[in-house]
């Protein structure tokens, strides 16, 4: 059953606020009133993970120039994040924050957690500042993300947001046309 549309469901937990260097509590309501994106990865300490989450760092001051949070997630604690912060050179450039959910409430609610294995997949959700999905990527675990692509996403959905009755077409870019659906392009398209 699809996410999309729906809001996000209750949850609490610590998390390593990589900013600060100091532990918080995160909650839902952390990520309502902003546009946030939740970055769910399989495991610290591991291969392709680093890379997506340095590449998500790379892109974190223009995804805050847009009003954007980021938090990460993996069924790994609050600790087990810092310590790879500390430890690896990818993960200490990040300055967003990191969740921890060893109890695997979040990866349910966003229906990501593989529960054979106690790890999420790779999952990304754009939110809404009403706390509401807005789009979804989930790649198997050997294939990692490009956060580029994900400012591009955030971008149409604020627009759609902001300017109702519009869409925005493939491979949309900021200041491109949109689309007005309407009976007159049926079939014109």
């Amino acid at each position: 059953m699809s996410l999309i549309g729906k809001e996000i469901l209750p949850f609490k937990a610590q998390a390593y606020d990589a900013g600060n260097g100091e532990f918080i509590e995160v909650t839902e309501q952390s990520m309502k009133g902003q546009w946030s994106v939740v970055c769910f990865y399989p495991a610290d300490f591991t291969f392709v993970c680093p890379t997506e989450l340095e590449d998500l760092q790379n892109q974190y001051a223009e995804l805050q120039g847009l009003g954007v949070e980021v938090f990460s997630v993996s069924t790994d604690t609050h600790f087990t994040h810092k310590a790879w912060h500390d430890h690896s050179e990818a993960i200490g450039k990040i300055k967003y924050v990191m969740i921890g959910d060893p109890s695997h409430q979040i990866s349910r609610n966003f229906d990501v957690l593989i529960e054979e294995d106690g790890v999420a997949d790779r999952g990304t959700f754009i939110i809404d500042p009403d706390g509401v999905v807005q789009a979804v990527e989930i790649n198997a675990g050997g294939i990692g993300r490009d956060a580029s692509i994900l400012v591009s996403k955030i971008k149409a959905a604020q627009y759609v947001r902001n300017n109702p009755g519009e869409v925005c077409p493939a491979k949309w870019q900021e200041g491109a046309s949109t689309l007005k659906p309407s009976l007159d392009l049926v079939g014109k398209i």
